[in-house]
């Protein structure tokens, strides 16, 4: 028995150390290896210790810009995860689930350095989420310039700001705003709020928007009838747009967003009241209103959003893919060819992270942010790779735990 302790001690050391020659001779701290569809993905800590990244995207193959709700925005040198602040934004209306919001890159970013950002900015004291376009270039931001503010009652709640940024293949852009706590706005088309917003690239309104002409309508209106979409996604292979959305006590969605339609909040709910846990207006559908094509009872409380095209991935080609803050885990849809979801899957909740944005590479790789402050990479795991990892049972990062499956042990 002595000698099989002496063994196990042994062989415990020799592990230890590999997993540290692997932690500190690659440039990403393996922290997981998953199996979905048969498929090994890799995941690794690529940043740590940053504040909550909210928004992130590619400036380009090695350098990742992102935002932090506190008004900090950062970029990231992802071969040697370094970071640093480039800019502490002012004028920011900072409370509860408001701040500095999301960031995206011009599809034109090489000839033009210009990158979008959604914000609240604190307008007397209030908030209003505005769409902000910069130019960034070695490190730097210049010609900051508001292009669009949204028109609502400024208020001090700090509730339901939104709100994520994308481009369609059009020359167009979208943003998500909130319901700003306030239930009747996103029924009406005389503010901005609780609504999904169409605008040119440079700010303008695009002359076929659902709602131009329409008295006392907001022409940059595309949808309305949210309560507080914080995912937005355009799938230029289907020329879809998707959006997640929180709801109350449960009835977190998933919708697909066309021209001029009414998405039903607050008339339409099916999650329940916070305080009451009464029904939230009429019941879950009504008549003239969109259906979700996914919803979350109870809430996983979604964030970011994305389709997944790649060739890194192949098996989750076409699959939806949603960050959940509440239910901590990245949740993979597998759709039809309408869009209508045939099965889920639930991944990374072994790590019982808040998976807040998600974006995807050139290469097919995946990118998440958590507010715990860390960005992972997700990447195919060929046999070498999965090898380093299943020396281990599983490894996380420092500050949750390392275990080991020793079966020589019992079996001799």
């Amino acid at each position: 028995m002595i000698k099989k302790l002496i063994y196990a001690t042994f062989l415990l050391s020799l592990l230890v150390a590999i997993y540290l020659a692997y932690v500190f001779t690659n440039r990403g701290n393996l922290v997981w290896l998953l199996y979905s569809e048969g498929m090994p993905v890799m995941v690794e800590e690529i940043a740590a210790g940053l504040g909550i990244p909210w928004g992130m995207d590619f400036l380009d193959r090695d350098t990742l810009i992102y935002t932090e709700r506190s008004g900090t925005i950062g970029v990231l040198d992802l071969p040697s995860g370094q970071y640093q602040t480039i800019k502490q934004l002012d004028n920011l209306f900072h409370k509860g689930e408001c701040g500095l919001l999301d960031v995206k890159v011009s599809p034109d970013y090489d000839a033009n350095r210009l990158v979008y950002f959604t914000y609240a900015k604190d307008i007397s004291g209030g908030g209003n989420t505005s769409l902000a376009v910069a130019r960034v270039e070695n490190n730097k931001i210049s010609d900051w310039t508001d292009l669009f503010i949204a028109k609502h009652d400024s208020t001090d709640d700090f509730r339901h700001c939104g709100s994520r940024i994308t481009f369609d293949d059009q020359n167009h852009l979208f943003i998500s705003t909130g319901d700003r706590g306030h239930r009747p706005n996103s029924q009406e088309l005389s503010n901005h709020a609780g609504k999904i917003i169409r605008l040119n690239l440079d700010g303008t309104v695009p002359e076929d928007n659902p709602f131009v002409g329409v008295e006392n309508a907001q022409n940059e209106i595309w949808s309305y009838g949210h309560r507080n979409p914080q995912g937005l996604f355009y799938d230029k292979t289907t020329e879809r747009l998707w959006s997640n959305e929180h709801g109350p006590l449960g009835g977190d969605e998933v919708n697909l967003i066309n021209a001029g339609q009414n998405y039903g909040w607050p008339v339409v709910s099916h999650g329940k009241d916070y305080g009451t846990g009464a029904k939230i207006g009429e019941g879950p559908e009504k008549a003239g209103m969109e259906r979700p094509y996914k919803i979350w009872n109870p809430s996983i409380a979604p964030a970011g959003l994305l389709v997944y095209r790649g060739t890194d991935l192949t098996e989750w080609e076409g699959n939806l893919f949603s960050t959940a803050l509440a239910q901590r885990h990245l949740n993979r849809l597998v759709l039809d060819s309408t869009g209508r979801v045939i099965f889920e899957e639930r991944l990374l909740e072994e790590l019982r992270d808040r998976f807040r944005a998600i974006i995807q590479n050139d290469a097919g790789e995946i990118y998440v942010s958590t507010d715990n402050g860390r960005i992972l990479k997700l990447s195919f795991a060929d046999e070498v790779k999965a090898s380093r990892f299943n020396i281990f049972n599983h490894i996380d990062v420092p500050g949750f735990y390392l275990s080991f499956e020793i079966n020589y042990l019992l079996s001799n």
